[in-house]
């Protein structure tokens, strides 16, 4: 007798009635979001801890404010990634907070014409000059400059010479805005003014900016909604905790049973090598990957954040398997050569739980390693399982498309043991019926490039009727998942002469 969910058998009128059934016919076709988050400003209309989808720039300028961390982080994660959907999750700058400011000084005043090349955040400020300029004069110049870029994370004020810079938000995070000056140099048209003299901020930033954001309500309003990509631009202790947590393994973890959303998070971290070395270990987020990056890059980690974001999840979409390295982060201002991290200090950053980037020829940061901060099993060992974060993002598309193939095809079906006498077309599984499944499933994926082995599979796969609940199969799934190429180890034995014809 066939399994029908609709047509009733007492059914009296005559002729054909047809009931569809879609269960056979499910694909894997689950779309993947990105969430963005930080800081809004005063001007922003979106609502603190309330997530929004966000299509364009116009909306994220909207919503955040021109100038905040989150429409600036959009915008960069835009000019990478169109085809993600993006969501916002505004926060408030902390109530307690302070915000972080500078003066930059003019002590001199130009005695030849020329442009000011200045650099705030990352965006170019072309600022023309004239002999007969004061150091009043350039500093109101100055200010307006800023001022009219209305892009800029902070806002300025002159007086007699001085412009003292101020972030549009209070947070620790304003302490990243850095202020300087020909970053492209004499090749690149820049060059001081003759004459022009500034003083500028010490180590050329802003600084007392204090306040981390307090991320309870934000994260309580994602609910269960899924985000594969979370760009989240905050390397506090609270920060990386409560992330950490949300997206985690435990029971209310996205990576929970309970819950089994998945996603990742990613971050960047801005500090010299040896600061880097040493906040490392620290940390152990199998679902958080943290970027280093060096102090003298011109752009803020915000935006850092979002273009690593941005990347990773175009790669991760396409396909989670193919590692991350050589991807380029369009659109961010590397740090000068001189002070950029070695290949030595590379490779001993990635030992401590870091993401590594490097720079291309042409002066575009590109990813060398998409770490996570995993270093250590539960008992404090040593342990590789979540190294890198296209392990996590190949896990949540296998586990998505197993779930999906038993859900989709058994969703109201009986359980009876293997052996049992049944008539074509009930709606009835067995333990064998489910392996079958799950080994069909897994050969999809092997065809799909996500795991491999598949002989090794069946072998270790086990299927069986849980002992004291009649109802439940419990299943013991072993994927090999694929692995990528990210080293060619080659030693070249040369000579200068083979021996004879022989031995070549």
């Amino acid at each position: 007798m066939v399994s029908f969910n609709q047509i009733p058998n007492g059914w009296k009128l005559p002729l054909v009635s047809i009931e569809i059934d879609p269960s056979q016919a499910a694909t894997p076709n689950q779309p993947k979001y990105a969430l963005i988050t930080d800081y809004k400003i005063a001007a922003g209309t979106g609502v603190a801890d309330a997530v929004i989808a966000c299509g364009s720039v116009a909306q994220a300028r909207a919503l955040g404010g021109i100038g905040s961390p989150l429409a600036q982080a959009f915008e960069k994660f835009q000019a990478i990634n169109k085809s993600t959907p993006v969501f916002l999750l505004p926060i408030a700058e902390p109530g307690a907070g302070v915000k972080a400011a500078a003066d930059l000084v003019v002590t001199n005043a130009p005695t030849a014409p020329g442009t000011i090349s200045l650099y705030i955040a990352g965006q170019k400020l072309a600022i023309g000059v004239t002999a007969s300029d004061t150091t009043t004069t350039v500093g109101t110049k100055i200010a307006a400059a800023v001022n009219a870029k209305t892009t800029l994370p902070v806002v300025a004020v002159a007086s007699t010479g001085t412009v003292t810079l101020t972030a549009k938000w209070k947070g620790a995070t304003g302490n990243d805005v850095r202020v300087e000056e020909n970053v492209l140099g004499p090749n690149g048209g820049e060059v001081r003014p003759t004459g022009l003299a500034m003083t500028f901020p010490a180590s050329n930033v802003l600084t007392g900016g204090t306040g981390v954001p307090d991320w309870t309500n934000a994260i309580a309003a994602l609910g269960d909604e899924p985000y594969d990509f979370v760009a989240m631009g905050h390397t506090d202790t609270g920060s990386i905790t409560a992330w950490g947590t949300e997206f985690g393994f435990g029971d209310s973890g996205r990576w929970g049973w309970m819950r089994e959303v998945f996603g990742q998070v990613w971050s960047v971290r801005r500090d010299s090598y040896a600061n880097l070395i040493s906040w490392g270990p620290n940390n152990n987020s199998p679902v958080i990957s943290v970027e280093a990056i060096e102090v003298t890059s011109p752009s803020p980690v915000w935006e850092w954040t979002a273009a690593y974001a941005a990347r990773a999840a175009q790669s991760i979409v396409n396909d989670p398997a193919r590692p991350l390295q050589t991807l380029t982060l369009t659109g961010i201002l590397p740090a000068p050569k001189s002070s950029r991290f070695s290949k030595t200090e590379l490779n001993a950053l990635a030992g401590v739980g870091l993401a590594i980037q490097s720079t291309t020829a042409d002066g575009v940061p590109m990813i060398l390693r998409e770490q996570t901060t995993y270093q250590k099993n539960s008992l404090g060992q040593p342990d590789g399982a979540y190294e890198v974060a296209t392990t996590l993002a190949t896990l949540a598309e296998i586990l998505r498309r197993l779930r999906l193939a038993i859900t989709g095809k058994y969703p109201r079906h009986k359980l009876a043991n293997d052996g049992t006498r049944l008539s074509p077309g009930q709606a009835v599984v067995t333990p064998n019926i489910i392996r079958a499944e799950i080994v069909a499933e897994y050969e999809r994926c092997e065809y799909d490039g996500l795991v491999e082995n598949v002989k090794a599979f069946k072998a270790a796969l086990i299927v069986q009727r849980n002992g004291s609940d009649v109802n439940r199969v419990d299943v013991l799934y072993p994927p090999d998942l694929i692995n990528q190429l990210r080293h060619l180890a080659v030693l070249a034995q040369f000579r200068l002469q083979y021996a004879d014809a022989a031995a070549a």
